[in-house]
């Protein structure tokens, strides 16, 4: 078989890079390789245990994009890459020829063959596989007491799930609390307060020391000596980049198991790209090697080297990865875009920050009235926005957004204080009250010119 474009994966990266492809390049052939015959959205897997209520409901509809854009679907494996001859292996013994290839092969839960018992029955990982996650949701139905090992976003949202949908949950983290790598003290703090609040057990600052069982797991005893019962774990320990494909090919591999990939997302094999999760990022404002795995950053670079597969763009390039995260906890929203003050600090930059909290509808007497809590994190000398916190009711996920995008266009303090915004008293906060123009007026007021404190 032949082909312009070879992508491999159907998810997010996939998806995105396939039809962005075909859009900027319609007379090419391009086709696309999963071994998964249902494509899950990713980020809905831990809705899977109790909102959304089971894997079919929680369907990206990648087969029917492909099939309208003209983008040929295979149901294989990838074996081997052969890189002068321009050609894959598939595990039906198949060979296909391509041009350009485009590697979206996702990353794959961190397994602790370190941590005796994680092996176990009942012991679960959170893999982006319908199959696995079947299985895992039919016997964890019968499960009473479920604990959870990390406090990443995985873990909060699978345990906030599961408690919904009955159980006793027990969420074990070794940081001293829950979403530790994403958000200062500050925010984190308010997460888990609400956590608490909705029945889950939450223990921080201690480690697992091992999953205690004999063929089915029976307990999870802690590094302070602490057992816990339990009928079922499921292990939230992070995600590694599924890079093995390229490093058998040859490709160059960093220290953290990513693809190397320039600006254009193409590895140091001009006509081989790596997006998504297997992809090295680099942090926006540091530089530095950045491990951040999301949709939205991999649709970002699935974008960028669909549009630059077969002629390059001085303006098609991705100049660094911004951080955007978000989740929710009830009806209570928690956003971050870049650089945390914990982060920054730690990387020395000269900062201040600017804090305010409000409300996202006025008068704040109308229903469904929730708090607002922004966060800016700024240069000092620059007056540049770097980094941004929220947390407040559902809307949030775009104030984040819109945060990241402040950061991307490297907005100062002075240009978000006179921006131009549009409020309604059912949709916003009040334009005297806009919870992100009074935090960077906070900001402004500690920042110096001319050596005083404006």
């Amino acid at each position: 078989m032949k082909t312009d474009v070879l992508v491999i994966g159907s998810s997010a990266a996939g998806l995105v890079a396939a039809t962005t492809g075909k859009r900027i390049y319609a007379d090419k052939k391009i086709m696309v390789i999963t071994q998964q015959e249902k494509t899950l959205i990713p980020c809905g897997i831990p809705y899977v245990f109790g909102s959304v209520g089971s894997t079919d409901n929680n369907i990206l509809p990648a087969e029917k994009m492909f099939k309208a854009n003209d983008i040929e679907l295979i149901y294989n494996d990838v074996i081997s890459i052969d890189r002068k001859n321009k050609s894959v292996k598939l595990g039906s013994k198949e060979v296909v020829e391509y041009q350009k290839l485009v590697l979206g092969t996702g990353s794959i839960p961190i397994e602790p063959f370190w941590l005796k018992g994680f092996d176990l029955e009942n012991v679960y990982s959170v893999p982006k596989d319908k199959v696995y996650l079947d299985e895992m949701h039919s016997k964890i139905a019968n499960c009473k007491k479920i604990v959870t090992i990390g406090a990443g976003f995985i873990g909060v949202e699978i345990s906030d799930e599961l408690v919904k949908a009955g159980k006793e949950v027990t969420l074990v983290e070794k940081l001293p609390h829950i979403l530790g790598l994403a958000f200062d003290e500050d925010i984190s703090l308010k997460a888990e307060s609400i956590l608490k609040e909705r029945n889950v057990n939450i223990l921080t600052g201690v480690g697992v020391k091992e999953i205690v069982g004999t063929k089915k797991v029976e307990g999870v005893l802690l590094e302070n000596g602490t057992l816990i019962d339990a009928d079922a774990v499921v292990l939230a320990m992070g995600y590694k980049p599924n890079s093995l494909l390229a490093e058998n090919a040859g490709l160059t591999i960093s220290e953290k198991g990513f693809i190397k990939v320039d600006e254009y997302m193409r590895t140091e094999d001009a006509n081989i790209f790596a997006i998504g999760d297997c992809a090295e990022k680099r942090d926006f404002v540091t530089r530095k090697p950045s491990p951040i795995m999301l949709a939205s950053t991999a649709c970002a670079e699935a974008r960028i080297a669909g549009m630059n597969l077969f002629k390059l763009s001085a303006i098609k390039t991705f100049s660094g990865t911004i951080s955007i995260f978000a989740t929710a906890i009830g009806n209570t929203g928690f956003g971050v875009a870049g650089l945390t003050e914990t982060i920054a600090r730690q990387e020395g930059f000269d900062i201040v920050t600017g804090v305010f909290e409000g409300i996202d509808r006025h008068p704040g007497t109308l229903k469904d009235t929730h708090s607002q809590f922004v966060k800016l994190i700024v240069g000092k000398e620059s007056g540049v926005i770097l980094g941004g916190e929220v947390s407040g009711g559902l809307s949030i996920g775009e104030l984040t957004n819109t945060i990241g995008i402040i950061i991307q266009n490297r907005m100062s303090i002075n240009s978000l204080l006179t921006a131009q915004i549009g409020t309604h008293p059912l949709l916003t906060a009040s334009p005297a009250g806009y919870p992100l123009i009074k935090a960077a007026e906070n900001a402004s007021s500690k920042i110096m010119f001319n050596g005083k404190i404006d």
